[in-house]
């Protein structure tokens, strides 16, 4: 059951960036059995939105002209599409994640789009440490050893003086959204399992967030947005409320898989050395692929990582309805069902 809930109210005509991706479709779907207009803009076209009804707008988030041709008419944007990951090109990860958000923000402007909840991360305020229970108080962090998390601070920090230049935004940093249908963190566990060595001691704490409990956060953000316009400018964490040792939900995911738990482990240190010493040799041999070890993963491996979400409860509404519990038996139902 999704906490959103029915739309009260007529229609809005809705934009998702990225709607094609694993956290876009699960907010456009949750749009669309709720009545709203749909317009999804991505790199591909997806036949299961088109069954959907959605309109589909293809193209660079990065590119200014097809940007606002896709903001044109809607009254609301979820700006979801992101270059994730640990590895690439500044160039790469600079275009979509911080030309695609400006390019977002102007395209807003300039076709009176009243509303923007923008995706962040977590990541923009990690440095390397552990945190345990923070706010959103804490200030970005002032080293980043990837190009994601540095893009998406450099994003965040546009939406936010975005509201105060008129654009009602919200900003959201939802922490390793994991579920059926993910194109990212599953998979990457199950395809790396037999290669997979626990980094550090293994009693660091992080939370997660399902995919439906992501999606639910997102529509109410917008929807109390509508409602209450001082919200507009806040940053939000949301999760599941239920920090768990990081390497137990690691181990559930792969027994969800029907694979074994990680049994190796390393030392934080020796995972950050060889995670320098690879990082150096891909750069210089302009490997192509990525580095099995960098310095960000071993760092987000090897520490504690849980966030206070008391201020998305009180604000947004915000109630994690699947528990990590329900949340594997679905993935576990999932994965054998591929």
């Amino acid at each position: 059951m999704s906490q959103a809930g029915a739309k009260k109210g007529a229609a809005h005509k809705i934009l998702v960036t990225g709607g094609g991706g694993f956290l876009g479709g699960a907010i456009v779907r949750r749009l669309v059995e709720r009545g709203d207009h749909v317009r999804s803009f991505s790199r591909g076209f997806y036949q299961e939105l088109a069954l959907l009804g959605v309109e589909q707008i293809r193209g660079d988030i990065g590119d200014k002209d097809v940007t606002e041709r896709a903001c044109k008419g809607v009254d609301l944007v979820f700006h979801v599409a992101a270059k994730a990951g640990v590895w690439g090109s500044y160039s790469d990860y600079f275009k979509t994640n911080v030309t695609g958000t400006q390019n977002i923000i102007e395209a807003c402007k300039k076709h009176s789009v009243s509303k923007l909840v923008y995706t962040s991360s977590p990541s923009v305020i990690f440095n390397g440490t552990d945190m345990q229970g923070v706010d959103e108080s804490v200030p970005y962090s002032n080293k980043f050893y990837a190009h994601y998390p540095k893009t998406k601070a450099i994003a965040e920090q546009y939406v936010i003086k975005a509201a105060r230049d008129g654009l009602m935004t919200i900003v959201l940093r939802p922490h390793l959204i994991w579920g059926p249908r993910d194109s990212h963190l599953v998979p990457r566990i199950i395809a790396r399992a037999k290669r997979l060595v626990r980094v550090g001691d293994g009693k660091n704490f992080v939370d997660t967030i399902y995919i439906d409990n992501a999606a639910d956060a997102h529509i109410l953000a917008a929807d109390r947005l509508e409602e209450n316009h001082k919200l507009s400018g806040n940053v939000y964490f949301i999760s599941q409320g239920e920090p768990v040792p990081l390497w137990d939900m690691v181990n559930d995911i792969l027994n969800a898989a029907g694979l074994a738990p990680v049994k190796r482990s390393i030392s934080r240190r020796t995972a950050w050395v060889i995670g320098a010493m690879l990082e150096a040799c891909y750069k210089l041999f302009n490997l192509s692929g990525e580095p099995r070890m960098t310095r960000f993963l071993a760092e987000e491996l090897a520490t504690a990582h849980w966030f206070d979400i008391s201020a998305a409860k009180k604000d947004l509404g915000y109630i994690p309805m699947v528990s990590t519990k329900e949340g594997i038996r679905r993935l576990e139902k999932w994965l054998k069902n591929l």
